[in-house]
């Protein structure tokens, strides 16, 4: 079938608006995710709670510090089923940029219907996010699809740590409006419950509304393609999903980067889905016990360091190489780790924790840009979205085996602190297998089955 003509690669203003997604969805990240949701829950599920301190879902007893954390597990489990299937259909079909329109448009519609937490509705707010981190997760995989086809090579980490950059503004933003509403909400009459569920609300507004900036800006790379007689998009789904299972063979080196990236990566994530948490428990539960106040003050101090971190993680990836600029940021994540567990004692506990802020700040967005586009170089054309789709399942707070055993640690030993400490197994599994990924050879391998194919 005849293809559209395909738009040239690195267009300024199709980056711009291919960025404009991050700044988009990044509300969801921070309003939703990294500040509100999980001590909102807490709270509500806590004073759901029985005469034991468990809360009640479905009959089964749950911390209720640990609840959000499930939540974050168990929608990960439905991306492991999902996504690389929705990857395949959307490389067959050509309709990736709809597909992406789809998902945030049910990802932002499910974070504006979090308005109506509240109470014994506290199950609400983590069913509601199961399908808004469903919905994320899957948009980000066609997002990230788009970064091979808009910039060129020696372009993508640029580009990729521009669109985090923009992420951490666009997030940081909303996180300051939602801050200044929340902090003077009781003197406008607001009560403080309501202001948290209006902020919740806003990221879903401000998701929807800045992602057709998005899709006034990024265009479709080829022409919708019609089905064979007889198939659904899901049977053609299922064949070229277990086309690519079987060619796998041809990228090992590929393979071995996403297990390093699978570690690390669940490492990241967790330790940013349970920070507020973490934060804001009481110092009797190994938390900081940080008041709401200053732990969005931290946040979102984090949000505009990150700002600038990612943009200078991609000049060091140029001055050192992408994997070398990796393995820099996971010796840093490896020293967050050890001090949030050993540290944060005190009535400099604050300061401290602005301080571990930081480092966090600089780390989080260029270790992530890279490895986005370090994976870039290591995919076949036409498979974009498919092998995104397996990248995606431990992407931004999308981690699985990471919030569960930090769950299970807390509700074992009735302390956040362990929980902690257990998550400096993935930044040292990191470390060890991100080492011995052969960069060179696996974009090579990438050119010999690309020349292969067009024989």
């Amino acid at each position: 079938m005849a293809t559209i003509a395909t738009p040239i690669i690195n267009d300024r203003k199709e980056i711009f608006g291919w960025a404009m997604y991050d700044w988009a969805n990044s509300a969801f990240s921070t309003t939703v995710g990294t500040v509100f949701l999980g001590p909102y829950i807490a709270s509500l599920a806590a004073a759901a709670a029985g005469a034991d301190g468990m809360a009640r879902f479905l009959g089964i007893p749950i911390a209720p510090d640990s609840f959000l954390p499930y939540c974050i597990s168990f929608s990960v489990g439905l991306q492991v089923l999902f996504l690389p299937i929705l990857g395949a259909i959307a490389d067959y079909s050509h309709l990736r940029k709809r597909m992406m329109q789809l998902f945030a448009l049910t990802g932002a519609i499910s974070t504006i219907f979090m308005f109506a937490v509240t109470g014994n509705l506290w199950w609400l707010g983590g069913v509601l996010f199961i399908i808004a981190n469903l919905a994320f997760g899957a948009a980000m995989v066609f997002y990230n699809a788009y970064l091979p086809d808009i910039a060129s090579e020696e372009e993508r980490d640029r580009v990729s740590s521009y669109g985090w950059a923009m992420g951490y503004l666009g997030g940081g933003i909303l996180l300051a409006l939602n801050l200044a509403f929340f902090i003077f909400s009781e003197d406008l009459g607001v009560p403080g419950d309501l202001a948290v569920r209006i902020n919740l609300a806003s990221a879903g507004i401000w998701w929807m509304g800045f992602a057709f900036i998005t899709w006034a800006r990024l265009r479709p790379r080829h022409a919708a393609r019609k089905l064979p007689e007889g198939e659904t998009y899901v049977s053609v789904g299922f064949k070229q999903l277990g086309h690519t299972f079987r060619e796998i063979k041809h990228f090992p080196e590929t393979l071995k980067y996403l297990l390093a990236y699978f570690l690390y990566n669940d490492g990241i994530q967790t330790v940013i889905a349970v920070s507020s948490t973490f934060a804001a428990a009481p110092i009797s539960r190994g938390g900081i016990e940080l008041d709401q106040d200053t732990l969005i003050a931290v946040i979102l101090m984090i949000q505009f360091v990150a700002f600038g971190g990612a943009l200078f993680w991609g000049r060091l990836a140029k001055w050192i190489g992408a994997k070398q600029s990796i393995i820099v940021a996971l010796i840093i994540w490896a020293g967050v780790v050890i001090y949030a567990y050993g540290g944060l004692y005190g009535d400099t506990r604050t300061s401290q924790f602005f301080i571990l802020g930081v480092f966090i700040a600089l780390v989080m967005g260029g270790s992530q840009a890279i490895s986005r586009s370090l994976f870039a170089q290591m995919i076949p054309a036409g498979k974009e979205a498919e092998f995104y789709s397996f990248y995606e399942v431990s992407e931004r707070g999308t981690s699985w085996t990471g919030p569960l055993i930090f769950g299970l640690a807390n509700q074992m030993f009735g302390s956040l602190r362990y929980g902690i400490l257990a998550l400096i197994f993935y930044f040292i599994a990191g470390l060890i297998v991100l080492p011995f990924v052969n960069v060179k050879k696996a974009m090579q391998d990438v050119k010999d089955y690309d020349a292969n194919n067009k024989k």
